[in-house]
């Protein structure tokens, strides 16, 4: 990999890790679905220009149907089940559940579309349940301003951005990725719409929270969705999905330097798991033959968001 590729997938992680802690500051005062609205549309403002220019603005009308599934599936669902979880969780306990998107993804292809699963990704699944289990060990607690319910919304996106993948990779392979990035945000600000002006905030939000959703749109939606399919180009999908890796150092570093959120033994341990498991499912550690339907590099969607 070249210094600019690893220099842009380190920009790109230090992005997504810094979209939880944006959410941290936003959706206290814009409530899941308003600040969701906001993130989404911001986005598609964003990209429909860049997707203008490059003349391709009929990729929505041509590809709608894949394009407002992978909308709802890829953004607005996940971003709304995270956006919910970050009242109640860490931006760093949160990064650690979004890394086990690859993990989903991998197990729902095996399930729905009968991929072959290499012997080391087979480990992989097993040690990323493994490694979520040890994460969420005695935070199970359904009880009013505990961290249950934001759990289960957590891995709710993460197991959504799963079925999103597999669903890009059987019936939206043929879009072009700033199409099927902008279309996406612009199905999200459609569904979102009806349901974020009824939950609109009453009290009108800070300046703070409207640069955080301002920076969710332009900088972790718009100018990340372009930065990671330019290192697809670059380097291939597989080593650009390590930003896994990468993401939830930086989330748990800005929460600790802006939110002085720490680090738990528990969070290290189950996360350390879940990478190494994450690491097997992407083929970044492998041993013996590997099936034909794994070897194959497909193009993910982003791991966060």
């Amino acid at each position: 990999m070249r210094m600019r590729d690893s220099g842009e997938l380190v920009l790109l992680a230090a992005i997504w890790g810094a979209s939880f802690l944006f959410m941290r500051y936003a959706v206290p005062a814009f409530g899941p679905l308003a600040l969701v609205e906001l993130r989404v549309s911001i986005g598609a403002a964003a990209l429909l220009p860049l997707l203008a220019l490059r003349g391709e603005l009929r990729v929505l009308a041509r590809h709608a149907a894949p394009i407002v599934v992978v909308g709802l599936l890829n953004s607005a669902l996940p971003f709304v089940m995270f956006s919910f979880a970050l009242q109640s969780v860490t931006a760093g306990f949160a990064a650690l559940l979004n890394a086990t998107t690859p993990l989903w993804t991998a197990l729902i292809g095996r399930i729905w579309l009968r991929h072959a699963i290499s012997r080391p990704q087979g480990v992989g699944l097993a040690f990323g349940l493994a490694g979520v289990a040890i994460l969420v060990w005695g935070r199970i607690d359904f009880r009013p301003g505990a961290s249950g319910w934001a759990i289960v919304a957590a891995l709710v996106a993460t197991a959504s951005y799963g079925v999103a993948a597999n669903l890009a990779r059987r019936y939206a392979a043929d879009v072009p990725a700033l199409g099927l990035a902008c279309g996406s945000q612009l199905a999200s600000a459609l569904a979102v719409a009806p349901f974020a002006l009824q939950a609109w905030p009453a009290t009108p939000p800070t300046a703070t929270a409207w640069y955080a959703a301002a920076a969710l749109g332009l900088v972790c939606s718009a100018a990340a969705y372009v930065l990671y399919f330019r290192l697809i180009a670059h380097v291939g999908a597989i080593r650009s999905a390590s930003v896994t890796f990468l993401i939830p150092v930086f989330a748990a570093g800005w929460g600790g330097v802006v939110l002085g959120e720490t680090i738990s033994p528990q969070m290290a341990v189950g996360g350390v798991v879940i990478l190494a498991g994450t690491a097997l499912v992407l083929g970044l550690v492998r041993w013996g033959p590997k099936p034909e339907a794994a070897a194959a590099e497909g193009r993910p969607l982003p791991a966060s968001r």
